[in-house]
């Protein structure tokens, strides 16, 4: 025990261990460091545990491998002329600097490496301590690789119209695919990772880092992300990136859209795992693949329509061309079209109401009112489609305008509308028949009465129109409201159509109705056993009708006869029965009155005896 020598006394301990914890220490990053010549590089340094300003200084110096034991002053935070001729020119130009990232840290800048750059780097603090404790200075090693990283264009098979340019001048369709593809590939002799991104700038637009919109990048650890604008795109599995091989990726985006316009480029970054775990880019190099051109749909679709404007009978047959034209692409699995008629009656404003359309499977349809008729639809050469109305009526005549609308494909083959276009009105006169009808309304006998059936007959006259002509009539009651009749409030009774086909409406009173033809051109209305609801203002409308060829009516002229008003009057022996209830009635009150009182009367004498 005594040869173990005295023990220091405590309170010396403890100061020696006090001087050690604040002794200075000067730190950069565990190196070696792999940068490639002509690449900047960025080397931290600090120092902590100093006494002092709170400002220090530093110095860095350079231990090339040729001369390890020669110092060669880079830049000084204190001393301007502190760099050796080799670095000179260089700190002047600011290639090489030292920046200052707070008072006890710097960081030393070189923005372009060269391969005499490579050696030991030592960072320097001088002393401001009151004794020389700790260490003032530290080293790290930096190698310097040649660039050897490789960027070019690859055909990818890209889909459109290519200009042979250098770079080329690609034109798609919207809703096409564009495809890009480049080759990214080094031979650096240490293990590094390549990352490989696709990017846009608008057209005409200086390239970088500000002006390159990035679309799609494969990233060092291998995972695919999209640019903002682009993700969900992505998503949708609109935006595609694929790797061939060792060397070659391709890029493809799904509907092309009018944005997608630009320059694109391909770049390709090589990244190395440092000592300390950190990842840092150690090369980047940009290839310009192609200038991209997006054709709108909507700045080529066109319709035109012919012949010129028509002039037909009715039951003649009407056929109208309308063909869609500009460099669009075929329909297919990019894009569809679908094309269609609009008709709008002579003087009535917009576009008008559909008539029959092809869709974009080329399944035909007809608009609301056209049901019935025999209308064909049909494409009847690559861009030329016909409407043809087997016979047409005097209400088709009107304006008539085709309308073609073309469709881009999107995520899961659902189709968006990219454009429409309306070709100019074509105008279609539809010849009168020329017919003038009459009608003359009355109530036979004049007079009804309740429970009894009214009567009431149509006469029309015709004047004109074409052989076959047949005659439809309708019955209409208007009740009064509020002691006032409304023609808005008029509701169908009954009537028979040019087939003679009775169709019955809703009478009044609620009882049985029956419509008959009495003669050729005369029609009757029957409302048994009338009630008190059945009061009001009949009348009649006759129309008249022709059949086509085709077998559809249309209505060639209408009229309306003059009112007729049905009142329900009560029978004499009624108005006698009436007074006769109501006095059998009130003697009937009056003698239950009289009776009820003599015998209240009577019981209460009982009771007092």
């Amino acid at each position: 025990m005594g040869g173990l020598g005295p023990m220091p006394p405590p309170l010396l301990l403890l100061l020696m261990l006090g001087a050690r914890c604040f002794a200075r220490e000067v730190l950069v990053p565990e190196g070696p460091l792999y940068r490639v010549a002509g690449t900047a590089i960025s080397i931290s340094c600090n120092v902590t545990g100093y006494e002092g300003p709170a400002q220090q200084d530093f110095e860095w110096f350079l231990y090339r491998p040729e001369a390890p034991e020669a110092a060669l002053g880079i830049v000084s935070t204190r001393d301007t002329r502190f760099s050796y001729a080799v670095f000179g020119p260089r700190v002047a130009a600011g290639e090489v600097q030292v920046q200052r990232l707070r008072g006890d840290a710097v960081m030393l800048k070189i923005a372009r490496l060269q391969a005499q750059d490579a050696g030991i780097y030592e960072c320097y603090t001088p002393s401001t301590d009151a004794r020389y404790l700790g260490s003032y200075s530290s080293k790290v090693e930096l190698r310097v690789l040649p660039d050897v990283l490789q960027v070019s264009a690859t055909s990818s098979g890209p889909r459109g119209r290519q200009a042979q340019t250098s770079p080329p001048r690609l034109t798609v369709y919207e809703g096409q695919e564009l495809a890009l593809g480049c080759m990214a590939r080094t031979s650096t002799q240490k293990h590094t990772h390549l990352a490989v991104s696709f990017g846009r700038a608008v057209p005409e637009a200086p390239v970088g880092r500000v002006t390159l919109q990035e679309v799609v990048g494969l990233r060092p650890d291998l995972a695919v992300e999209a640019g903002t604008s682009y993700a969900e795109r992505l998503a949708a599995g609109e935006l595609r990136l694929g790797k061939e091989g060792a060397e070659r990726y391709h890029m493809v985006v799904g509907g092309a859209q009018a944005e997608d316009a630009g320059t694109y480029h391909c770049t390709a970054a090589e990244w190395i795992q440092d000592p300390d775990g950190t990842w840092s880019q150690i090369a980047e190099k940009r290839a310009v693949l192609a200038h991209v051109d997006v054709q709108t749909l909507s700045s080529q679709l066109a319709v035109a329509v012919g012949p010129g404007e028509r002039r037909i009978g009715p039951g003649e047959p009407l056929e109208l061309l309308c063909n869609v034209s500009g460099t669009l692409p075929p329909s297919g699995h990019h894009a569809a079209y679908s094309v269609g008629w609009e008709m709008a009656p002579a003087g009535a404003p917009g576009p008008g109401l559909l008539v029959a359309q092809l869709d974009t499977e080329g399944v035909g349809s007809l608009g609301p009112g056209y049901e019935g008729r025999h209308i064909a639809m049909e494409k009847v050469a690559s861009r030329t489609y016909r409407l043809r109305l087997e016979a047409a009526q005097p209400g088709d005549a009107g304006t008539y305008r085709c309308l073609a609308k073309a469709y881009v494909r999107g995520s899961g083959a659902r189709l968006r509308e990219a454009a429409s276009a309306r070709s100019r009105p074509l105008a279609v006169h539809v010849r009168e028949e020329g017919v003038v009808l009459e009608a003359l309304a009355w109530l036979a006998g004049g007079t009804v009465y309740r429970g009894e059936t009214a009567s009431l007959l149509c006469n029309i006259s015709v004047q004109g129109g074409p052989r076959g002509l047949r005659l439809a009539t309708n019955w209409w009651v208007e009740r009064p409201e509020d002691g006032e009749l409304s023609s808005s409030s008029a509701r169908l009774v009954g009537g028979m159509d040019q087939d003679g086909v009775a169709k019955l409406g809703v009478r009044p009173g609620g009882g049985p109705v029956s419509v008959e033809l009495v003669g050729p051109r005369s029609h009757r209305l029957r409302l048994h056993s009338l009630g008190p609801k059945d009061e009001g203002v009949y009348h009649c409308a006759p129309s008249a009708w022709v059949q086509h060829t085709d077998y559809s009516w249309y209505q060639v002229g209408s009229a309306r006869s003059g009112p007729v008003t049905v009142y329900p009057y009560m029978h004499a022996l009624d108005t006698l029965f009436v007074p006769l209830l109501v006095g059998a009635g009130v003697a009937l009150v009056t003698g239950a009155t009289i009776l009820s009182t003599i015998t209240c009367c009577f019981m209460k004498r009982l009771r007092k005896q």
